[in-house]
């Protein structure tokens, strides 16, 4: 599985942000995912007008982060 994480913030305070993500349970792969995830992200955001998507990116879900 592959997870979409994304920074939300709301359009009327920007440093009010949140972490959010998706699993996509087809086996799509990572390189699918950056290919989807644009159009996903914008019906996402049709139902939230007063939120913006500030960043977003993909990963293996459940795979645990790196820190440099």
């Amino acid at each position: 599985m592959i997870e979409l994480l994304f920074v939300v913030c709301l359009s009327s305070e920007p440093a009010s942000c949140r972490d959010r993500s998706m699993i996509f349970t087809e086996d799509i792969g990572l390189m699918g995912c950056m290919m989807g995830a644009q159009s996903q992200l914008a019906k996402w955001v049709e139902t939230r007008p007063q939120e913006r998507i500030v960043s977003w990116r993909c990963k293996a879900a459940g795979a645990s982060e790196r820190s440099a």
